[in-house]
């Protein structure tokens, strides 16, 4: 306990020398400004906001980046619709025999250069 009364007392010191030194009347001005000026900067961001949301979140420039990147893509040859140009598409899976087949076709077709290559060797 008398370790504990040493440590109050030690505590109450320091509070009382911090006290001495700070001007409680200063510190609340000081306060009471940084609040306020914080309110302000609130506000101003607050504005600032709905400015910039005003100016680049309009209908008009939306409209207008779609309208270029049609014409973008239409020099460019590519249609915005739903239907896939120019492509076929299988009506059916192809098989394993068929799988086999196409290799075997592709091997034939390669192994002429191949052997020409070797016999160059």
């Amino acid at each position: 306990q008398v370790a504990a009364a040493a440590a109050v007392s030690s505590v109450t010191s320091a509070m009382a020398s911090a006290n001495s030194a700070m001007n409680a009347a200063e510190m609340t001005r000081i306060m009471t400004e940084f609040q306020r000026q914080n309110e302000i900067a609130a506000v101003k961001e607050e504005m600032m906001d709905d400015a910039l949301a005003d100016a680049f979140d309009s209908e008009e420039v939306e409209e207008e980046a779609d309208q270029v990147t049609s014409q973008v893509l239409a020099e460019l040859g590519v249609e915005l619709d739903s239907q896939l140009v120019g492509l076929n598409a299988p009506g059916k899976r192809p098989t394993q025999e068929d799988a086999i087949a196409e290799e075997e076709e592709a091997l034939n077709d390669a192994l002429p250069d191949l052997r020409a290559r070797l016999d160059a060797l």
